[in-house]
């Protein structure tokens, strides 16, 4: 079912986008670039943002049209919340036409707000205090402390999505990798086969995404995007008890988040940088990597990364 997902999700994408491309160029949805980012992105500025809504509506289309219990729309919900969240953001940046949204305290306190309603459902409604341990056959029972654990997986992995969302197609290129190595391995070696369908849906509306959003991009995803990404992936890995697998599939995600973090602590003590500029995707281009081989590499770890978290199931 997941592959019928899969294709459903490609098909209203890639048939939707190129309508809603125009329609945000004509209300003006232009992205506004960082003026303290690379100064080779500022020919970006104006490129329709907030093109995440399709592929978020695909996978929810597609996903309904296969699974209906409550597990699933939890799912659905939880990172369906976490777009609006960046919808939200993504319009006041429009409006105001700059490249701040909401302040920080407001951002992270909606997330965690969609965090712990999550965290607690699953906890209340199923029971579920486990996670299971890569490359073992145990799971840790973390009993009342699951909901701040899952608070945290989904807060990080949401975030990290996020901040990889900076170049033409790397952050839709990892998430489609990471989601079809969820569809396979949940169906295949879990049986958690509602996870892996909207898994599936996910990585066919992310995939036909990229036939807009590849360098040179027609249109991004905005936080709308970025943060349904990191949302539904981690919403499915928990789910299935998988929370500590997203360490290993998404460790670009989260790299790019220590990165930010590395290079905000080393230069308020130090008052020097570790990288030339983070995201660490930006280090790299500082290095006179073209965006194409930075999306290349890092899709390239991803796949790899997957493999051996496929094997740690």
């Amino acid at each position: 079912m997941w592959i019928k997902a899969c294709v459903i999700s490609f098909i209203i994408t890639a048939l939707c986008e190129p309508i809603l491309i125009p329609f945000l160029r004509k209300l003006k949805f232009g992205q506004t670039i960082l003026e303290d980012g690379p100064s080779w992105h500022q020919k970006k500025q104006g490129t329709p943002t907030m093109g995440g809504i399709v592929f978020i509506l695909s996978t929810v289309i597609a996903s309904l049209i296969f699974v209906h219990d409550l597990r699933s729309g939890a799912i659905l919900l939880c990172g369906a919340l976490f777009g609006i969240i960046g919808f939200i953001d993504d319009y006041i940046k429009v409006i105001k036409k700059q490249n701040k949204g909401f302040s920080a305290s407001q951002k992270f306190l909606a997330q965690t707000v969609v965090s712990l309603a999550y965290a607690v459902f699953l906890y209340l409604q199923f029971g579920q205090t486990a996670t299971k341990i890569p490359f073992t056959d145990m799971s840790l029972d973390l009993g009342i402390f699951y909901i701040p654990f899952v608070m945290l997986v989904l807060l990080a992995t949401t975030n990290s999505a996020n901040l990889t969302d900076g170049l033409d197609g790397l952050a839709a290129s990892i998430g489609s990798i990471i989601s079809l190595f969820f569809a396979v391995a949940l169906v295949t070696l879990t049986g958690h086969k509602d996870g892996s369908v909207i898994s599936g849906a996910l990585a066919g509306g992310l995939l036909a995404f990229l036939i807009y959003n590849a360098y040179p991009a027609k249109v991004f995803m905005g936080d709308t995007g970025s943060l349904f990404i990191g949302g539904m992936i981690a919403a499915v890995a928990i789910s299935a008890g998988l929370e500590l697998f997203i360490i290993i599939s998404a460790f670009v995600f989260l790299f790019e988040a220590l990165s930010v973090i590395i290079q905000v602590a080393v230069y308020k003590k130090t008052k020097k940088r570790v990288f030339k500029m983070a995201p660490v995707h930006h280090h790299f281009e500082k290095c006179g990597w073209k965006e194409t081989k930075v999306v290349a590499i890092f899709s390239l770890i991803t796949l790899v990364l997957c493999i051996i978290c496929y094997l740690a199931l």
